[in-house]
């Protein structure tokens, strides 16, 4: 088994679950389906073949976040294609400076040429929505051997410059990450975006479980900052007394 690590970062990114009418919401991290969506872009794979989606649904996955971002709303208007006619106002919610690592965990051959697709993607990735590029090439690294939880917990903090300086006093950040139950964790929610079909004519979705937990990532300043200090030994002077 391997483990794909991805970042995903931009200047906007939607990830709704769920959508209603004219009111287009997002979660607080990347969902399923929408990871599943980016991949199966780069790797060209069509809408309407469920068979290939259904080995990218057989991953694992989970997500950490680095730097939550600010989720901010957008009004948007529209005019029919043909007839010109005004369509209604549509209320768009998006997260602004956001960072994630999502992590997709199964086969090494299937990660494999995912990684592969994302050096060279057939279609452009997006964050959720084609409105949203990432700011930066998305894939990080493939891990051998790694389970979810511990490619996540080994992954180095994603977040940018001016948030980590936020943190600076912090030799340790504390971050969440969202993932899979396994299956002798009882105490998981469920979540709706587990794909199964993402054809115009029959998109469909199912529930999956998700577990809630931390991990502690070194900061990568200051470690950086302390290896930097002089050494300083009181001793010295005394010695030099002498």
């Amino acid at each position: 088994m391997s483990v794909l690590t991805l970042r995903l970062a931009g200047p906007l990114q939607s990830w709704g679950s769920s959508a209603r009418f004219t009111r287009r919401t997002t979660d607080s991290a990347p969902t399923k389906s929408g990871v599943i969506g980016l991949l199966a872009a780069a790797a060209g794979i069509e809408r309407s073949d469920d068979e290939a989606l259904a080995v990218l649904g057989a991953l694992r996955f989970g997500v950490r976040i680095d730097q939550p971002g600010t989720r901010i709303r957008d009004f948007q208007t529209a005019h029919h294609g043909v007839t010109g006619a005004s369509m209604p106002l549509s209320e768009r919610f998006y997260l602004a400076d956001a960072v994630f690592v999502a992590a997709l965990a199964g086969e090494t051959g299937v990660l494999a040429g995912l990684h592969a697709a994302l050096r060279a993607p057939v279609y452009p990735p997006f964050l959720g929505r084609r409105s949203c590029p990432p700011a930066q090439p998305v894939e990080l690294a493939l891990h051998d051997g790694d389970s979810l939880h511990q490619a996540l917990a080994d992954e180095p903090w994603q977040a940018a410059p001016w948030y980590r300086r936020r943190h600076r006093r912090e030799a340790v950040v504390s971050l969440t990450v969202l993932r899979e139950a396994d299956e002798d964790e009882h105490d998981a929610d469920f979540q709706n975006d587990q794909p199964l079909s993402f054809a115009a004519e029959h998109r469909r979705h199912a529930l999956r479980t998700v577990v809630s937990r931390t991990v502690d990532i070194p900061h990568p300043d200051t470690a950086r900052r302390r290896a930097e200090l002089p050494r300083h030994d009181p001793m010295d002077a005394l010695e030099a007394s002498a």
